[in-house]
């Protein structure tokens, strides 16, 4: 085998990105700074080399064969590790050891983290943590990150993960939205009381409410169901959510109750906008902070690793 073959040079290798990516030689030309025929004569050489036609030309227009479609999806996440490799590389000598670039549940950051991250910069005033908001798994291999908290089971290929807290789930709803649900019994009264009722829930207490969801943890009501013996498709799934504090201000507007971890709505537990008639449930899921192997000995992980974990033990 001719080792040559397989490592084409990296000018035609980018031309082939690019003119696969546009599906244009002419864009691809303009954002490598090279003229049209220059793109079009490297293209043809690396098809020669390879012996494998990569597009399919009509006219001015040119589209990816099969083998040139499987080609970009493998060429493009190589050259995005190279990219970002590159990236850090030129990064690392103005980063210095004191920054630190953090994906975090946008939900999470708003209501938990970024109102105790002064205490971070009392305690090492030199740091400086960028915060990037993610709700989709982070792939560190193709992402230009150091660090992310993330919620799941704690099996993530090729990371290390420290468990944060085991995720307690609460239903929440405004104190009318419930009020109006409390009718009473046959021979019973009813409790005037809504704050602080935490006996089990039957299915005859959530008739008639709107079940609000939250898109990355589509099981939430299943499990809740689940852990009080309560028929799940007795209820009525409504409206789904992509980040947390939507479905939160969804609640407190009273279109219907959800399900969310406690830590979140502390405050609008504790200033009355919400309650929650029943006792808080033990979620499948756990909060983690995740990195790669190669920043584990950065001093701004490790600094920010241990602020984070002494804020969660003394928030508990």
């Amino acid at each position: 085998m001719n080792y040559r073959k397989l490592t084409p040079s990296m000018s035609l290798l980018l031309a082939f990105e690019a003119s696969a990516r546009h599906q244009s030689f002419t864009r691809a030309a303009e954002e490598l700074s090279l003229t049209q025929s220059a793109v079009s004569r490297q293209v043809q050489t690396l098809e020669a080399m390879l012996g494998v036609a990569l597009f399919l030309r009509d006219g001015k227009r040119i589209v990816p064969t099969d083998a040139g479609r499987a080609y970009m999806t493998e060429l493009g996440a190589a050259l995005t590790l190279i990219r970002n490799a590159t990236l850090q590389a030129l990064a690392s000598e103005s980063r210095g050891r004191h920054h630190l670039r953090v994906a975090t549940l946008p939900t999470f950051g708003a209501k938990w983290l970024l109102p105790r991250l002064h205490r971070l910069y009392r305690e090492h005033p030199d740091l400086q943590i960028d915060l990037h908001s993610r709700i989709e798994d982070v792939d560190f291999s193709t992402q230009p990150l150091d660090a992310a908290i993330a919620v799941g089971d704690g099996r993530w290929p090729d990371v290390v993960a420290h468990r944060l807290y085991a995720e307690q789930l609460v239903l929440i709803g405004s104190p009318t939205v419930f009020a109006a649900t409390r009718k009473p019994r046959r021979g019973a009264r009813a409790r005037a009381q809504v704050p602080g009722d935490t006996q089990r829930p039957t299915i005859d207490r959530l008739e008639g409410l709107t079940l609000l969801r939250v898109g990355s943890f589509p099981d939430a009501w299943r499990e809740w169901c689940a852990h009080f013996g309560l028929p799940p498709n007795a209820l009525r799934l409504g409206p789904s959510f992509e980040l947390t504090s939507h479905l939160i201000q969804a609640v407190i507007a009273e279109i219907g109750v959800g399900l969310v971890p406690r830590m979140l709505v502390e405050d609008e537990l504790n200033d009355g906008r919400l309650c929650s008639p029943f006792a808080p449930v033990p979620s499948s899921r756990s909060y983690y902070f995740v990195y790669p192997e190669r920043t584990r000995h950065h001093p701004a992980l490790i600094a920010f690793r241990e602020w984070v974990l002494r804020e969660l033990a003394a928030s508990e």
